[in-house]
């Protein structure tokens, strides 16, 4: 094949299937701000409630929140980067090369399934923000008990659906200036109702010490002592289910589609951004958010929804909150759900495949069972994709340490592995039987059943011809990679590099947004450290409430002008 023939065919290859050229990897900021604007979302009003009605303890939240999430930090770095920044390949088309059709074809309904699942539960979250505005009553059961309520989610649910279909790169783009905003809102919340919570317990309005907030935490929010009235989950939970809420991403490889810019495996590290401001941050302010409104509420924190939580804790920047966060959570899950079901009915358009998957989305975002049950949602999700992950991990890392050859199935020409299939059924009978049987908590079921795989994969792919070479095939494959190096090497040439913005204009418009930011934390800390009473302390509310969404229409003003000048600076260059 001449090199202008292998050039065609490799540029008739669609792109995802392409590993990622150099010249299109990122730097380490990008990542602190994907992360973080990525795991801090609607969900984190509903895992941090849920804390605290499942009655975990103030230490335990303290203690145990960071172990976990330092622990799911360390699987991003460990197991994810590394594969990611290797093969440059998202899990999709690199489980495709290792297991052949059938695999990846199982793989995407997986997928299908969960992304629904969690779109859904994103949609009834933004939704709750939404019925405030008509007086409906919160939807306490795993049913709709309003018809005006399924009309709301209908309504916004077909919101999502259509910017899935027509407009997810402007969503994408947007969802990436909720970040920083997002993180300072959920700090804020939390400032703004600890004083009624001291007040509440103290008797006074503010802290002396941190062992105030300790005392505030035991009695008030973190009890250890569950809805029921029952002893509360312990330390190890707490730790597990840090762990493991991101199972689907870090163990089970999705994240590959991300990491596979990284410039270096360390980026991993960069998942902090997420971990530790988004989840262990969000969710003690959920906590303290939650409990603070069922107190000034008279009510009890499983009475309320997040559209009860935000609003009491941010005013009208609390229906911004929740709809914003939910409404970026939801477009992003159902557009993979979309790609992975289309994917299966390849022969329909995305468009079409995603508005399908949409409408069934929709129908379950009416029963608020999907929001209120996350915890175990997210979990069971990660204990069903953590089998692949392993196929994957003993693919790529164990095979060639102990001398078997890594895409053996690709070299056999083989679109059914066996193996893949046996090792996916295998580790699932594993893991939910260990469930069945009670062994350990099933917020840890993921590991064994990760080992497990692996293992029974090994043996497997040793029987179908792991352990044999390959050297002709494995020379084609390596010539390959060469000419898609090449190719992409003369296409960075072509394309040249992206234009950066730093005109003053957009330096000017970019630090008014960040002062916004600045400017709505300062008022919540004179809620929280300038309130000696009851008085002051609803005079101060009064002042944050309204400012507060002044700075949130301001920020996004400004952040959103600021993006659309770097977006139009290189259409103008690319045209």
């Amino acid at each position: 094949m001449s090199s202008e023939t292998s050039s065609q065919a490799i540029a008739d290859i669609k792109q995802e299937q392409l590993p990622i050229p150099s010249h299109k990897l990122h730097g380490w900021t990008h990542f602190l701000g994907l992360y973080a604007g990525e795991h801090v979302a609607a969900t984190e009003f509903v895992i941090g409630a849920t804390f605290v009605a499942l009655g975990a303890s103030t230490k335990d939240i303290l203690i145990g929140l960071l172990i976990g999430n330092f622990l799911a930090i360390l699987s991003w770095t460990v197991i994810t980067a590394p594969i990611a920044v290797q093969t440059r390949l998202s899990l999709y088309t690199y489980l495709h090369k290792i297991a052949g059709d059938s695999m990846t074809n199982l793989y995407n309904w997986a997928n299908v399934l969960i992304f629904m699942v969690i779109s859904a539960a994103m949609i009834t979250v933004s939704s709750s923000a939404v019925r405030l505005l008509f007086n409906i009553p919160a939807q306490l059961h795993w049913y709709p008990t309003s018809s005006l309520f399924v009309l709301v989610v209908l309504a916004v649910g077909m919101i999502v659906v259509v910017v899935a279909m027509y407009g997810f790169n402007a969503v994408a783009e947007f969802s990436g200036l909720c970040g920083p905003w997002l993180v300072v809102m959920f700090v804020c919340g939390a400032f703004v109702l600890f004083p009624a919570l001291a007040n509440s317990v103290l008797g006074r309005t503010e802290l002396s010490s941190f062992g105030d907030f300790i005392t505030i935490g035991d009695q008030s929010i973190w009890t250890g002592v569950n809805s029921k009235g029952e002893p509360g989950i312990g330390l190890w939970e707490v730790i597990g289910f840090a762990w493991a809420a991101n199972t689907i991403t870090h163990f089970g490889l999705i994240d590959m589609a991300l990491l596979r810019y990284a410039k270096s495996s360390l980026y991993g590290l960069c998942t902090s951004a997420g971990m530790l401001f988004g989840h262990y941050v969000a969710w003690i302010a959920a906590g303290v958010m939650g409990a603070g409104t069922a107190v000034l509420l008279k009510s009890n924190i499983v009475e309320l929804d997040p559209g009860d939580v935000a609003y009491r804790a941010l005013g009208l920047s609390g229906y911004v909150i929740v709809i914003v966060a939910g409404w970026t959570t939801a477009n992003a899950n159902l557009y993979r759900a979309g790609l992975a079901a289309q994917s299966i009915f390849h022969t329909h358009s995305r468009k079409m495949v995603t508005f399908t998957v949409g409408c069934i989305t929709v129908v379950i975002a009416c029963f608020p069972f999907v929001f209120s049950q996350m915890l175990p949602l997210l979990t069971y999700a990660g204990l069903l994709v953590a089998p692949v992950g392993g196929i994957v991990f003993a693919e790529h890392v164990v095979f060639p340490r102990i001398g078997f050859t890594r895409y053996w199935a690709h070299f056999r020409r083989s679109n059914h592995s066996t193996p893949a299939i046996a090792a996916w059924i295998g580790g699932l009978a594993f893991g939910f039987g260990l469930n069945a049987m009670n062994v350990m908590s099933f917020y840890y079921l993921f590991l064994p059943t990760w080992i497990f795989t692996i293992l029974l994969y090994t043996i497997l792919a040793k029987q179908y011809g792991a352990a044999e070479k390959y050297p002709v095939e494995q020379a084609e494959d390596e010539k390959r990679t060469e000419e898609i190096k090449a190719f992409q090497a003369e296409q960075a040439i072509s394309e040249g590099d992206p234009i950066r913005d730093h005109s003053w204009l957009s330096k000017a418009l970019t630090g008014i947004a960040w002062t916004s930011l600045g400017l709505t934390l300062v008022l919540a800390l004179r809620v929280m450290f300038w309130s000696p009473d009851m008085t002051a302390y609803e005079q101060n509310v009064a002042i944050f409430y309204p400012w507060a969404f002044v700075f949130t229409i301001t920020y996004f003003a400004f952040a959103y002008w600021v993006l659309h000048r770097r977006k139009a600076l290189n259409l103008h260059l690319a045209d």
